[in-house]
């Protein structure tokens, strides 16, 4: 028989485990609002879907979410749910069905139902997008978020809601059935075949004899879009993490698909990271927690929930069987990505941006500060696989001097600002083009850096007393404070809070720099300041990386350009994205001939295709070292400061004259990088 992981006390049940004295008992308290998703059709992606509910008004409407917490792009799930359908239970006459009309891009009416009515909802979800925000069904995997899956019923999303997830024995017959499990946040129950499952006047919902199936309760739609769940084959480890009170809080780590890891190396390394945030933060904001994780070929992604998060990770980044003590570079992108979607649960779904605290899924929720939620995050992440001792303070130096080249790269940070970025989310970083780079930067990239440089400035002005970790500290102490125990915060909470860590001037001062102001990060000063040594690759340059400020991909017609950077030899050549250079310099295009004349002192002849015209431009390559060519937009200097392509960290161990300012330097790095060690009780 189907096991399935009961979240309330984290052991897998099956149903001879079953009360059933239980299950009658809780059937006998009605539900407001039924939601029944049959997967029956898995082999085509479908989602069959049965709402039942009384409605409270005439012609009722129901609305599905346009957007998924944590991920800010109008997703539009409307898009895959063919006709809604409707019935209203009348004790006098045989139901009839009738179709319900769309108001708008995702709302749906239903006329003909009046209050008082038990009304029928029937519609199907097509489910075919591997990635964390949606849903996927196929044979192997039952994926879902309630977001897509799920119609609102209007001024009802208060409601107790009931649903169950049909399984049908098809979609178990090839499956080991000691490994299907189901994953999900919220307390579920596994009945058994035509049992009960919720009050009489909806045993048309019960499961057949050929069917599984799985009961989840929530106090209301907006609980139940914050559980995703997953049914398939599905490996698993149990642990627990303290918080300072010496309460346990259970954790369940789930992993599907095709893979091979060591799953003893994940759980020891998935756990440390998780106490190592118990010890700072004191508490949770949870009972208890669950990973859930899909291995695959090259996706990569996870989404943030209040109790758990869902992941999707090239299978090459898990642990294998002889990893070494240090983890591969692979797998530390996993573990933080496992970091980061955790952390979330406090910096996000705990502590959140003030306009996401009563948010409406069906509009754009606009904000400056999604640098603090993502950026912050992006710092905390890899700092704290270090602060747990998962990985050492070289490999995180490693991991954060990336984050910079990233930021060094990225020529688009002289024109946005990190607060612009986040503001734009909606309408630029989920949808990147040719330009991207050019005009603009990641909240997730400078958002870290500037988290980084809010950190060593916070040290520096405090004398070492407080640090970004006592800021978000301060922040959770607050939301636990309120009924909910949730918190939105603005840009002037910011300054409120930070101002009590050091002087209030020293932040309006750096807010308005390098958060609202496009100013170079001091990240070099702040490190030395800490001991940390940042060291210019001169061999690793962008001429040899991004050849006339190309980046291209070679395809058997030639090197086809997808970005040009803006002022680099390319952009004045006239060669632009999209373009498939076929000759260079009288030979056949490839990476090889490109890079062979980045740094040419002579005309240079490109023959390229633009559409279905053959085009040719002479290109100067010498000129992008020229520095009388160059200059960073906005600056009044004659010639720009020219930035390294590619940096390397150190830690600063012996770069002081006597034994003394040794000793001065190594206690600064370790200030900085140990000094989480100080919020342990």
């Amino acid at each position: 028989m189907t096991s399935l992981a009961n979240t309330s006390n984290k052991q897998p049940i099956s149903t001879s485990d079953i009360n059933t004295s239980d299950i009658n008992k809780s059937a006998s308290i009605r539900a407001d609002i039924h939601y029944r998703f049959d997967f029956e059709r898995f082999f085509e992606h479908l989602v069959d879907v049965t709402l039942t509910f009384t409605a409270t008004t005439d012609a009722p409407q129901l609305w599905l979410p346009a957007w998924i917490p944590g991920s800010y792009l109008m997703r539009e799930f409307a898009r895959n749910i063919t006709a809604v359908h409707y019935q209203i239970t009348n004790d006098d006459k045989q139901p009839e069905t009738y179709r319900a009309q769309k108001t708008d891009k995702n709302t749906w009416q239903l006329s003909q139902a009046q209050a008082g009515q038990t009304v029928t909802v029937t519609y199907e979800v097509y489910c075919y997008d591997l990635s964390v925000r949606t849903a996927y069904i196929d044979q192997q995997r039952l994926y879902g978020n309630f977001t897509s899956l799920a119609l609102a019923v209007n001024d009802q999303e208060r409601s107790p809601i009931k649903v169950s997830l049909i399984v049908p024995d098809a979609f178990l017959a090839d499956k080991d059935e000691h490994r299907v499990l189901l994953a999900c946040g919220l307390n579920a129950t596994q009945l058994p075949p035509g049992g009960p499952l919720c009050d009489v006047q909806h045993k048309d919902l019960l499961p057949d004899d050929t069917q599984t199936s799985y009961g989840l309760e929530a106090d209301s739609y907006h609980e139940l879009i914050d559980y995703p769940f997953e049914i398939a084959e599905q490996d698993r480890f149990d642990f627990i993490v303290h918080d300072d009170k010496h309460q346990t809080l259970p954790h369940s780590f789930y992993l599907s698909g095709k893979h091979n890891a060591n799953m003893g190396r994940l759980q020891q390394d998935v756990t440390q990271i998780c106490q190592t945030y118990l010890n700072w933060l004191g508490d949770a904001p949870f009972a208890d927690y669950t990973f859930m994780t899909f291995a695959s070929g090259q996706d990569y992604g996870g989404l943030e929930h209040i109790n758990s998060t869902s992941l999707i990770t090239p299978r090459r980044d898990l642990p294998n069987h002889d990893e070494p003590q240090v983890p591969s570079a692979d797998y530390q992108r996993f573990l933080g990505l496992c970091s980061h979607e955790y952390f979330h649960s406090w910096w996000v779904k705990t502590v959140r941006p003030d306009v996401m605290l009563a948010v409406d899924l069906r509009r754009e929720a606009f904000t400056p500060l999604l640098w603090v939620f993502e950026g912050f995050t992006s710092y905390i992440d890899d700092f704290m696989l270090q602060a747990s001792g998962v990985i050492d303070e070289a490999s995180y130096l490693k991991l954060l001097a990336e984050q910079i080249n990233r930021y060094y790269q990225t020529s688009g940070r002289v024109h946005q600002s990190v607060a612009e970025s986040s503001f734009d989310a909606w309408i630029k970083l989920y949808r990147s083009d040719e330009n991207t780079g050019n005009a603009g930067i990641s909240y997730y990239n400078k958002g870290a850096l500037v988290a980084l440089c809010l950190d060593l400035t916070l040290l520096q002005k405090s004398a070492g007393r407080y640090r970004l970790f006592d800021v978000v500290k301060a922040f959770y102490a607050q939301a636990k404070q309120n009924d909910n125990k949730r918190i939105g915060i603005s840009s002037a909470d910011m300054g409120v809070i930070i101002g009590q860590f050091m002087p209030l001037a020293d932040w309006e001062d750096f807010e308005s720099r390098y958060v609202n102001g496009v100013e170079e990060l001091p990240i070099e000063a702040l490190l030395a300041a800490n001991g940390i040594k940042m060291r210019t690759n001169t061999k690793e340059t962008a001429d040899k990386h991004v050849p006339w400020g190309l980046r291209c991909t070679e395809t058997p017609a030639g090197l086809k350009i997808n970005r040009v950077q803006r002022d680099s030899v390319a952009a004045k050549a006239g060669l632009s994205a999209h373009d498939v250079i076929i000759a260079i310099d009288g030979i056949k295009a490839d990476n090889k001939q490109l890079a062979s004349f980045s740094n040419a002192e002579r005309d240079v002849d490109c023959y390229f295709f633009r559409r279905d015209e053959l085009m040719c431009v002479s290109v100067r390559p010498k000129a992008a070292i020229d520095p009388q060519d160059h200059n960073i937009a906005g600056s009044d200097a004659s010639t720009e400061t020219v930035f390294p392509h590619k940096v390397s960290l150190h830690l600063s161990k012996s770069v002081a004259s006597s034994e003394g300012d040794d000793d001065q330097v190594q206690a600064s790095w370790q200030s900085w990088l140990n000094g989480i060690e100080r919020y342990q009780v």
